[in-house]
């Protein structure tokens, strides 16, 4: 770290009554920068640094939230700042482990989507990875899908160049208005980004998540991310339905609701992710 960031946590520490800052070692990299580990006096903390523009605050309000239901256990947010070309983002340190409670987390995830709004959406915009992601208040589900998520990516798909996919988004809004017409979901608080590597467990076998993208929106919508990218085991989708029952059609409208982190891996990395969200909506359209 750079004398100006070094100085900038050093504070933040301090403020959170920890002490100076004594040590920071880099545990690695994400899409939206590196990771630390910090100690001050006898304490460890965990540091996420990124762009100066990097919306932290945004993640530390959602962590806040999810805190405050008392269900899935999450890093609380100590700080968050910007210095110089840096922002930063300075979280409780979890020891975190491989294994635990499945049937916990489960269960827990259903308690967290028992927490309710008046509306889908979020109080601010935030990032889903390191795309924008746009909360604007909105009484209509399959609006809010419509205008909120799927075209918003197709949008960023034209602005990289990806036009073969940007040409798809007629197709993809036409059926995801038919595959939503009359569902009529809660809208729940939401982790917003629950894939396997956003999720652990702790030294007592309790499970942790981090890096939310919070809005309060369909419940599906994290059991659909849930089966992306590795995926959870059988054990924790029967904990969540014995809490939470299926509402008819889910299955149906989880490829509808990945499509929506398909395309945004598509305008983020490129690559395979383009052709499985061309696949994906050739799917959702011929259903």
């Amino acid at each position: 770290m750079g004398p100006a960031l070094t100085a900038a946590v050093d504070r933040a520490l301090r403020a959170a009554g920890a002490g100076a800052l004594r040590a920071a070692r880099e545990l690695g990299g994400g899409s939206f920068g590196a990771t630390l580990r910090v100690d001050a006096g006898s304490e460890q903390f965990f540091l996420k640094l990124g762009a100066a523009t990097h919306p932290f605050d945004a993640e530390a309000q959602a962590l806040e939230a999810i805190a405050a239901t008392r269900t899935l256990r999450v890093p609380r947010p100590l700080a968050h700042g910007v210095a110089g070309a840096h922002g930063f983002l300075l979280l409780e340190w979890i020891e975190l482990a491989g294994h635990g409670d499945w049937n916990a987390a489960g269960a827990l995830l259903a308690e967290l989507h028992a927490v309710e709004a008046n509306e889908f959406g979020w109080p601010r915009d935030n990032t889903i990875g390191t795309s924008p992601q746009f909360n604007a208040r909105c009484t209509d589900w399959a609006e809010f899908w419509r205008e909120r998520r799927l075209r918003p990516q197709f949008a960023l798909a034209r602005a990289h160049g990806s036009s073969a996919l940007a040409a798809l988004e007629a197709r993809a809004c036409a059926a995801s208005d038919r595959l939503l017409a009359g569902h009529a979901p809660r809208p729940a608080l939401l982790h917003g980004d629950l894939w396997r590597g956003n999720f652990a467990f702790d030294s007592r076998g309790q499970p942790v998540v981090f890096d939310p993208a919070s809005y309060h929106g369909d419940p599906e919508t994290d059991l659909a991310m849930a089966q992306l990218f590795g995926g959870f085991p059988p054990q924790f989708y029967a904990a969540y339905d014995a809490a939470q029952p299926a509402c008819a059609g889910r299955t149906r409208r989880l490829p509808l609701y990945q499509l929506y982190h398909v395309l945004n891996h598509a305008n983020l990395f490129g690559g395979g992710y383009v052709a499985q969200a061309r696949a994906l909506i050739d799917a959702l359209a011929a259903a």
